[in-house]
């Protein structure tokens, strides 16, 4: 399943964040990125893949709003699948939660 639109709409809302730039995904897809660090990408409208400290992954997956990294399960990367066309909206929140901890990593590194 997959919602139609899902990756430009997604793509449209990140390119507005300040430094984020978006680009081909080395297996498919378009990412997301901050200088050197992604913040996750989207493989067409049906799946975003987004990397998280692992206490922020484990508070996600306990409150069932992501599930594990499709192939790497034990890492902090969750996945989210686009099912429903309110999952956009969703989808975009996660991203902008590891873009807001990108800028403070960024920050802390170079106050």
């Amino acid at each position: 399943m997959s919602v139609q639109g899902a990756q430009k709409a997604i793509t449209n809302a990140v390119r507005q964040w300040d430094g984020v730039i978006d680009q081909p995904h080395r297996f498919g897809g378009v990412e997301y990125v901050i200088g050197r660090r992604e913040i996750g990408h989207i493989h067409g409208n049906f799946q975003l893949d987004i990397p998280f400290p692992k206490r922020v992954r484990d508070e996600l997956l306990a409150a069932g709003q992501a599930e594990p990294h499709h192939i790497l399960p034990d890492s902090g990367w969750i996945t989210f699948y686009l099912r429903r066309d309110e999952d956009v909206e969703s989808g975009i929140q996660l991203l902008k939660r590891s873009y807001d901890l990108a800028q403070k990593q960024k920050k802390r590194r170079n106050p």
